[in-house]
């Protein structure tokens, strides 16, 4: 019998405690408190956008320029390989 009352007990304070949660989670308090936590949320959220837009814009600025020096570079052999087979075809000079 001890256990039976035991276990009305617990359950007679958990729906108590329940209760009471619940009266505090939605007073003024919580939910001013919800109400600042989602707007710090939110200033984080653009905080990161604005830092992956500005990461971004660098990554394509980064990207634009290993294009250019590529295709320099590329421009730089070709004329090498044309200036190589100009000199291999002029006729040597005795």
């Amino acid at each position: 019998m001890n256990t039976n009352i035991t276990k009305l007990a617990l359950f007679a304070g958990g729906v108590l405690f329940g209760t009471a949660g619940i009266k505090v989670l939605s007073s003024k308090d919580a939910k001013k408190a919800y109400t600042h936590c989602t707007a710090a949320v939110l200033r984080a959220k653009n905080c990161v956008v604005d830092k992956a837009t500005t990461l971004q814009e660098n990554c394509s600025d980064i990207y634009a320029e290993a294009q250019k020096i590529n295709e320099d570079r590329e421009a730089a052999e070709e004329a090498a390989v044309v200036e190589d087979v100009q000199t291999e075809a002029e006729p040597a000079e005795a």
